[in-house]
């Protein structure tokens, strides 16, 4: 018995897969080695055979030159929506790195042997708890979808717009930057006010010795607030999710 695949079906299979493995390999957290690089071939394999069919209907050049003019294309597409992605996540993680620094959590830093790099406690810890909100709320399809959705407006074989590559850039970077410091600032400025308080506290009553206590009213302070931070995380989650959805959109040429 002899199986035969249409070449046109099977080259938009496998550039397909370039372009999800591309954008597999940069967004958490399926970019950390906790995911096994044979477990991305497979799940971008997979994706993949959603959008193949429909993808071979429109034609595909079947050159040498054009193969591989399209598979590099597939890959700077893939990784420019996978960088997208991974800013607007990464707020979050930045946020726990920003309570580190104003709560002196910072001085503990840890070796974390998965992102071969140094990780702060609360920064690594929203990090991972970002994580099982996107999986928990089911962000983890609607970001795939999107991407899956950008086959749609960006077929294999053309060009992208790279004209409003800046404003995505300049929209993401500023996205990051807000959602930190929104999700950190009140918990910072009830730090700052602990700070001047016990600073006072020094100036008016040294024989107190606030710096005895100092630190771990500071640590308890820290705890209490991020446990009231908590319920807000699921709706960041939720927004930052449909904001990368938005920004691969506007990437492909949608919006």
């Amino acid at each position: 018995m002899t199986l035969a695949v249409p070449g046109e079906l099977l080259v938009a299979y496998l550039l397909a897969s370039v372009r999800i493995v591309a954008w597999l390999a940069i967004v958490p957290p399926f970019a950390g080695r906790s995911v096994p690089v044979m477990a991305k071939v497979v799940l971008s394999l997979g994706l993949s055979f959603v959008v193949a069919p429909e993808l071979a209907e429109g034609g595909i050049a079947m050159g040498n030159a054009d193969l591989l003019l399209n598979v590099v294309t597939q890959v700077l597409i893939g990784t420019a929506m996978g960088f997208v992605t991974y800013l607007l996540f990464a707020a979050v993680a930045a946020a726990g790195s920003l309570v580190d620094v104003f709560g002196g959590f910072s001085l503990a830093q840890g070796f974390d042997p998965l992102s071969m790099n140094m990780n702060t406690v609360f920064g690594k810890f929203h990090q991972l708890l970002a994580t099982v909100l996107l999986f928990a709320t089911g962000g983890h399809l609607l970001v795939i979808g999107g991407l899956l959705k950008t086959f749609d407006v960006l077929p294999l074989g053309e060009m992208p717009d790279v004209s409003g590559l800046p404003d995505v850039l300049i929209t993401a970077f500023g996205v990051f930057f807000v959602t930190a410091v929104q999700i950190a600032l009140p918990l910072i400025a009830v730090l700052f006010v602990a700070d001047l308080g016990l600073a006072l506290l020094t100036k008016v009553a040294p024989q107190l010795q606030a710096m005895n206590f100092m630190f771990p009213a500071k640590i308890g302070l820290t705890l209490l607030m991020l446990g009231l931070s908590f319920p807000v995380l699921p709706q960041v989650v939720e927004r930052l999710s449909g904001l990368a959805t938005e920004a691969m959109a506007q990437l492909a040429g949608a919006v």
